[in-house]
């Protein structure tokens, strides 16, 4: 890991319009801590109304992984299902302040993409990422919990259904060759020219009309968010179930998890 603790950080950078974002926590492959997800709505916060700034990149930190999903740990303290609620709730939020961004996103991927990670890069504008990197929800092996239908619907519309009940029902890892061909990623390359690539792309976004830009991809949003069906009942169902507390016991202890359907 870096100077930073084990509670990992989120940083900002800004030069000459462009924003970069770097989740800071390479030893547990950058996977988000609650004040990860904290930090990560403050500079959406403080990115929304800043003016001078006309693209935002976010990477995470080591060229190992982008980011792992959300730190398992954590959910230890998870007793019922009112829990998950609460939680995807939060999840949603942030990944909300993220994709309501005015100027064009840029999720710049190195490695794993899980979960959480999945999540925000899906709500960026644009992907770009290395050959080796990988993309998933493997809930159904690890966690047992399950996702928002907001973050359903993201996924869908980026993936197509097919994918995505791979990837959630059978917990399938795509390659990032299939993630560029379903139209994931805008462009694949290998790993010592991604920040060329990234340099490329931001000045290309940023010499084109902002207002254009920050229009059309609310337009996009809302017709991929409009009319979303109610969830709590889903992620009360899942998260209160004993095979969820038997995923979360099954990561703290290392062992495979035993599923009961219960």
């Amino acid at each position: 890991m870096s100077e930073h603790s084990a509670e990992g950080t989120v940083h900002l950078s800004i030069n000459a319009g462009v924003a970069s974002v770097v989740f800071d926590r390479p030893a547990a492959r950058n996977a988000m801590t609650w004040a990860m997800y904290e930090r990560l709505n403050e500079i959406c916060e403080q990115l929304k109304t800043d003016p001078s700034v006309r693209v935002v990149s976010f990477r995470g930190a080591g060229g190992q992984a982008f980011v792992a999903g959300t730190d398992i740990e954590q959910f230890t303290t998870f007793s019922s299902g009112e829990d998950g609620v609460a939680y995807e709730k939060q999840i949603d939020q942030c990944i909300a302040r993220l994709e309501s961004l005015p100027m064009p996103t840029v999720a710049v991927i190195e490695g794993w993409t899980i979960g959480g990670g999945l999540a925000i890069a899906t709500a960026c504008d644009f992907r770009i990422a290395t050959a080796g990197s990988r993309f998933g929800v493997p809930i159904a092996k690890t966690l047992g919990n399950c996702l928002s239908v907001a973050n359903l619907a993201r996924l869908c519309a980026v993936f197509g259904m097919p994918r995505v009940k791979r990837m959630l029902m059978l917990a399938e890892v795509l390659t990032a060759d299939e993630a560029l061909a379903c139209g994931f990623l805008l462009q694949l390359v290998e790993p010592g020219e991604i920040d060329v690539l990234l340099g490329k792309l931001c000045e290309r976004l940023t010499a084109l009309a902002p207002e254009t830009q920050s229009v059309s991809k609310e337009g996009l949003h809302r017709l991929v968010s409009s009319s979303l069906p109610p969830d709590e009942d889903l992620i009360r169902q899942c998260y209160g179930s004993a095979d969820f507390h038997e995923g979360v016991a099954a990561f703290v202890e290392k062992r495979s998890p035993v599923w009961k359907g219960a």
